[in-house]
């Protein structure tokens, strides 16, 4: 079943990637890079960052904005968990400056393929975009600073070993702080099994106490849900009203405390 998922995921995202637009309805996909734009913006990102990043990194796929929770500073290293076309980890790279670094990773050889192509055309060689999995990262222990990650981590069906992976490579003292969406409530049945749905982060998702639950049990201390908002599925896809009330948007930071272990 996991392989099955991840396969979903993969397929749906490569999709994504070739297009260079979020699939935002059950009939149809977005044509239009101002859909992408808008969803940013209804989601909490500026215009200033929109425009700071290279035509083709925005696909509008997020859930929240991990930065505007997150205070980088120079020589930080920060890690981004599911990079997709390098947004999230191209806004990073402005604050942490050449003396920091930012890490994306994703499973998905389209993204990949798309994020290096951005970083190329925006100069941006403080960002290096490797491939892997957020179960099993291909990054050494205790070397990052700040692990970002937005709207990807539910669609892993294995968020706790997720948590793990990213206890294991921050420093004593990093941060986790990312965007995802969680549950208020069960999902209808057409949804959890609906492959729109998986791929638009929805069926994956867990209830909100469990999500937390998996981080404090990776380790982490000082968890905090920064802030919590209902989700608009009706913008973002057809014929699932369903979900409206189920679906909640969350930003959530915790701390590797120094001194901590697991």
């Amino acid at each position: 079943m996991e392989k099955d998922i991840k396969k979903i995921v993969k397929e749906g995202y490569a999709k994504v990637a070739k297009r260079g637009t979020s699939c935002c309805s059950s009939n149809s996909c977005c044509s239009s890079s101002n859909n992408a734009r808008d969803i940013s913006k209804t989601v909490g990102y500026s215009d200033d960052e929109m425009n700071a990043v290279p035509d083709g990194a925005n696909l509008g796929l997020g859930c929240g904005n991990p930065l505007a929770i997150v205070s980088l500073k120079e020589g930080d290293v920060v890690l981004d968990l599911g990079s997709g076309a390098g947004f999230d980890a191209f806004l990073a790279a402005k604050k942490v400056g050449k003396t920091g670094r930012v890490i994306g990773v994703d499973m998905t050889p389209e993204m990949l393929e798309r994020a290096r192509t951005n970083a190329k055309k925006g100069g941006f060689d403080n960002v290096e975009f490797r491939s892997g999995e957020i179960e099993k990262l291909p990054i050494e222990d205790n070397v990052i600073d700040v692990i970002i990650s937005n709207c990807v981590i539910n669609l892993s069906p294995d968020k706790e070993a997720v948590f793990k992976e990213a206890f294991r490579v921050l420093k004593p003292g990093g941060r986790l702080m990312v965007s995802d969406l969680v549950l208020a409530k069960d999902l209808p049945q057409q949804i959890k099994e609906s492959v729109e749905a998986y791929v638009g982060c929805l069926a994956g998702a867990i209830k909100k106490d469990d999500y937390l639950g998996f981080i404090k049990q990776a380790g982490f201390q000082d968890i905090k849900v920064i802030s919590e908002a209902d989700y608009p599925v009706d913008a973002m896809f057809d014929n699932l009203e369903a979900a409206s009330d189920a679906i909640v948007s969350i930003k959530v930071s915790a701390k590797k405390i120094k001194g901590g272990s697991k």
